[in-house]
């Protein structure tokens, strides 16, 4: 985990090969002291270690960012408004790359929607 304490994973579940989680953010993080102090925003990069840091407990491998094919962020994450924050995502395996493609809601929105690709590092 890259952020110690960042979240919790409180659900997760494989179902019609997607893989649902549902994540708890920490609104008391170090991160929204700098990001903001008067209004926290999840910043893009940490909703991007999020969908990597659970294709890295899914799979058991380390993985490190070979290619960001689309990436779109659509509304802004705050966990004053919800700490809630549920990552969709399909992962398949191919050879020594993971290919990730999902979507991932923050107060009923989609809040980032994401394809990647991801060289197996161990």
């Amino acid at each position: 985990m890259l952020l110690k304490d960042f979240y919790t994973v409180k659900n997760s579940i494989q179902q019609d090969g997607e893989y649902i989680t549902q994540l708890q953010i920490n609104k008391e993080h170090k991160l929204y002291k700098g990001h903001f102090p008067e209004r926290p925003v999840t910043a893009g990069v940490i909703l991007m270690q999020l969908f990597k840091e659970e294709a890295e407990r899914i799979t058991g491998h380390q993985l490190q960012l070979s290619k960001a094919n689309n990436i779109k962020f659509m509304v802004v994450v705050d966990p004053d408004v919800s700490e809630d924050f549920v990552l969709h995502s399909t992962i398949e395996i191919d050879g020594d790359r993971v290919k990730l493609k999902g979507f991932a809601k923050h107060n009923e929105a989609v809040a980032i929607k994401i394809n990647t690709l991801y060289k197996i590092t161990s």
